[in-house]
């Protein structure tokens, strides 16, 4: 059945330490990793046709805006955080056909790569541009099921939960591969 879906609203938790920690009131932008395959052009020498092969996936990094400034974030950005940090986004997705809201969710694990402040205007409100850099696990949740799953250190890619690459972790015996 056809369907429409519309994100209306959306929050975000940058480090998941302190859940009262919500990015709502400031949040003005947020763009989730671009899903883009990474290909290789082949022309064998026995053909007349040269093709494209998929090597793998790009790296991931996403990126938000906040509105005014937020010292407590700006102590995650650098080399001097001591690790990758857990950002959760929530997107309140809403069904054009049956009108009902649908939680997105998307868990990103990596580091706060960019902290870019505009440039300050009188009588116009200063944000600030951040980006998500260095992410080694990903997953994207739609209605409470995962649709993609993707984690750097178990080599695991799933869609709709089901492993993408089992067969080939297995033979190279991956571990915490299932």
């Amino acid at each position: 059945m056809s369907n429409i879906y519309i994100m209306e609203a959306a929050n975000l938790f940058c480090g998941d330490e302190d859940p009262t920690a919500s990015k709502h009131l400031t949040l003005t932008e947020l763009q989730l990793p671009n899903l883009q395959e990474s290909f290789q052009d082949y022309h064998p020498g026995g053909s007349r046709v040269q093709i494209e092969v998929a090597v793998g996936i790009q790296k991931l990094e996403a990126s938000f805006k906040l509105a005014g400034w937020d010292p407590d974030l700006l102590t995650q950005f650098g080399l001097g955080a001591a690790s990758r940090k857990k950002f959760t986004a929530y997107g309140s997705i809403r069904s054009k056909r049956t009108g009902e809201a649908i939680e997105a969710k998307a868990v990103l694990e990596g580091r706060l790569g960019a902290a870019n402040p505009e440039a300050f205007q009188r009588g116009e409100m200063q944000g600030f541009d951040y980006s998500i850099a260095e992410i080694l696990h990903y997953e994207l949740h739609f209605g409470g099921v995962e649709k993609l799953y993707w984690d750097f250190f178990t080599a695991d890619w799933r869609v709709d939960g089901a492993s993408q690459n089992a067969d080939e972790r297995n033979i190279l015996r991956i571990p915490n591969g299932f």
